[in-house]
């Protein structure tokens, strides 16, 4: 046998012991994410918890079924996760209190990247699997080994070879307006409050009727004092105290909300608006406002100039 026949049998078995070594390292953990995942069902008595049908290792339950037809791939999903560790029960991720998430279900199998702080996309199938076995409105619960999920590297406040507990929560909307409007509405009963709804879809309270000036959207410079709140009350931004001051045919510099409803009042009017999402910040959101979060103003039109 000569030198080079020596080196290439050599290399082909190294490759041999290194793919070898990989494989039992994955088939190892495998192994003791399945191990985990079964001890947990059973000691909880989790007797609903099914494998998926393609017996790639995660577990799911329908824990609301709700009623309606079942969602599908073209279908828009507006949802909200948690997510817990399976061994301990802390709570790692949780989409926004004050907003929601949305997509189309076939595309749910990304996981969502805001709360992770990450631009890298996770595939994670079996949330588009679950959601597939709901109706607009129904929960499910997975059960995910680390493999199926963030594996040995994890993510952000997800350490490694976790396996995890995931709750789907969907809403019995498929559309965000709708959502949006039905959230309004419940604020408003909620707080016995009496509301005009505009034709843009944004409902309105006058205090105060002004009698000064009216504004004019194209070219009118307005000085406006405003608090901005989230309909659980919380607040998010505020100035009161006359220096603020902006043109309404900006582009960037305020909501389309804004836009639309100031126009339609003279000069010293005060009022409060409730602002579907699609009218403020939308599906992304900006900064401390979640993705379609509706938002709650109360308005001051101080003055203005054409």
């Amino acid at each position: 046998m000569n030198k080079f026949t020596k080196l290439g049998l050599f290399a082909i078995l190294l490759a041999t012991v290194v793919f070898s070594s990989c494989t039992k390292e994955y088939d190892t953990a495998q192994t003791v994410d399945d191990a985990a995942i079964k001890a947990y069902i059973s000691k909880n008595n989790l007797t609903q918890m099914v494998p998926d049908s393609a017996k790639t290792g995660f577990y799911y339950q329908v824990t609301n079924p709700a009623d309606g037809a079942l969602f599908l791939n073209s279908d828009s999903v507006l949802y909200d996760v948690t997510v817990k560790s399976l061994a301990s029960g802390t709570t790692y991720l949780q989409s926004p209190s004050n907003g929601n998430l949305n997509t189309l279900v076939g595309y749910l199998n990304s996981f969502f990247q805001g709360a992770l702080s990450t631009s890298t996309t996770y595939n994670i199938p079996a949330l588009r699997t679950a959601v597939l076995k709901l109706k607009p409105g129904g929960t499910a619960r997975i059960l995910l080994p680390s493999y199926l999920g963030f594996g040995r590297n994890g993510v952000g406040p997800i350490p490694s070879n976790e396996n995890l507990d995931f709750i789907v929560k969907t809403y019995p909307y498929h559309k965000q307006s709708l959502l949006d409007d039905a959230r309004i509405l419940n604020f408003l009963s909620s707080k016995n409050l009496t509301a005009t709804k505009d034709n843009s879809r944004i409902y309105y309270i006058v205090n105060t009727l002004g009698t000064g000036a009216a504004i004019d959207p194209e070219v009118s410079t307005v000085v406006i004092n405003y608090t901005g709140r989230f309909l659980d009350g919380s607040s998010f931004d505020s100035n009161t105290t006359g220096t603020f001051s902006t043109t309404l045919s900006s582009t960037t510099a305020i909501i389309q909300g804004w836009k639309t409803l100031i126009p339609k009042f003279p000069v010293g009017t005060k009022f409060r608006m409730f602002i579907p999402s699609d009218l403020a910040y939308g599906r992304g959101g900006s900064n401390a406002i979640p993705p379609n979060a509706v938002l709650d103003f109360d308005i001051e039109i101080i003055k203005v100039t054409n």
